[in-house]
């Protein structure tokens, strides 16, 4: 197998829209017929994606293989160092790949026209692995945070409808409040040793809506401070959307005591007495701490007391969408037509045919939202499909102490303890 040739000349920053792209496929050695696959995928999105690469091999000659490691970054280390290394790897975090990606993988564009995927993709996901110019890694699947859920039978008892746009949920805020019905907001941060994060995604978001993904990358690397302007902006959101009288039970000091978990004031029915509220905006996975009946509900596809709504971005800011995903990338000598032909077919819009069984939804535009198997899901992808650009968790991607004091002084300043100026100034002395 013959290795990938890096690019002699690395394109603009400014261009990366169009990054290691190549207008059409390149030349590669024949292959043995064989594909090996490493990811870190739990059991049943495992065995979904098996059955997908299978379905895909029978159909064009290949013994397509995927293991899962328990470990994976950590995993996939030991087995490059051991000489092991698959043909394709599946990183969770954009980090680890860019880690990896000059001394061991192959930028895209010497395995196969990457235009093929990279011109169906939401916006944002075709800059979360380009180092020195070059692309290195493209998405198979995606998990996102920019949802708002909600209690339908609350919302009919009381008159209100969704809101579409940031002012639409500006004015049920109010509604909710003048009428004493409860708190607009469920909005707990408290999360034992990580107490914090779920702020982090507020802010995130705001970020993100206010300012694209470039600038969101560049906050991200420490090169946009939290004094900026610009993320003094988003936290001035944050503020006016939860810190506000009423909008959250118990105020910051409140919110920064509340589980992140804690869900059953959005299925109350005692209005302010019992803390009720009325949305909630986390990811799709909050849905398992929801109680056991609305759970029963949900998996009976009865969204009688819980459906969901992608959060609406301000006025004159794009629709963002927060969240993760699997990225995956080839490595240095094991590029041939075979590999290149799976390559293609992974970071395409078919690939998650089976895996939206199990919630997966895909990062590509052009995703049929007829194959979602619930209507939950299908609305989660929709939101997806319709977002303006794509931000990966930024927390996620910063250094270790930056995020642990994001965690930390976003908190503080929730909770009242400290100004944002103070708290973007602890932040920041972390990079």
């Amino acid at each position: 197998m013959k290795k990938g040739m890096r690019a002699v000349a690395a394109l603009a920053v400014a261009s990366l829209a169009t990054l290691g792209m190549a207008a059409c496929a390149p030349s590669t050695p024949a292959g043995d017929g064989k594909v090996t696959i490493f990811g870190g995928y739990g059991e049943a999105d495992a065995a979904a994606f098996q059955k997908s690469l299978t379905e895909f091999g029978d159909a064009n000659n290949l013994e397509i293989t995927f293991t899962s490691l328990a470990s994976f970054d950590k995993d996939i280390k030991v087995k490059i160092e051991a000489g092991q290394e698959p043909d394709i790897a599946l990183w969770p975090q954009p980090g680890g790949l860019k880690d990896l990606a000059v001394d061991n993988l192959v930028p895209l564009k010497d395995v196969y026209d990457v235009t093929k995927s990279t011109d169906t993709l939401v916006p944002g996901w075709d800059k979360l692995a380009v180092v020195d110019g070059d692309l290195y890694g493209l998405p198979v699947s995606a998990n996102m945070k920019t949802l708002v859920f909600y209690n339908p039978a609350a919302f009919a008892a009381h008159g209100y409808t969704v809101p579409t746009t940031d002012a639409e949920l500006g004015a049920l805020e109010e509604q909710i409040k003048a009428d004493g019905a409860g708190y607009p907001w469920c909005a707990g941060i408290e999360s034992g040793g990580a107490t914090g994060w779920a702020f982090t995604d507020w802010m995130e978001q705001y970020v993100l809506d206010y300012n694209g993904s470039d600038v969101y990358s560049q906050w991200i690397a420490g090169d946009i401070d939290f004094a900026s302007p610009e993320v003094a902006k988003a936290a001035d959101k944050v503020t006016s959307r939860l810190l506000a009288d009423g909008q959250v039970n118990g105020g910051g000091a409140g919110m920064a005591a509340d589980a992140f978990g804690n869900t059953a004031p959005l299925f109350e029915e005692g209005g302010k007495a019992k803390g009720q509220c009325f949305m909630l905006r986390q990811g799709s996975f909050i849905t398992g701490f929801f109680p056991k009946n609305i759970q029963a509900e949900l998996a009976a596809n009865d969204y009688t007391h819980a459906d969901v709504f992608p959060l609406p971005a301000p006025e004159g800011a794009q629709a963002g969408v927060i969240g993760g995903g699997d990225l995956g990338a080839v490595f240095q000598g094991h590029v041939d037509a075979d590999v290149a032909k799976v390559a293609e077919f992974i970071f395409s819009d078919k690939v998650l045919n089976n895996m939206v069984s199990n919630g997966a939804i895909s990062p590509h535009k052009t995703f049929d939202p007829a194959l979602y198997p619930n209507d939950l899901n299908k609305k989660i992808g929709e939101a997806m499909a319709a977002a303006a650009v794509f931000g990966f968790d930024g927390s996620d991607q910063m250094p270790a102490e930056v995020n642990a004091e994001f965690w930390a002084a976003g908190t503080d300043y929730v909770a009242g303890r400290v100004t944002w100026d103070e708290a973007a100034a602890r932040i920041d002395a972390k990079y």
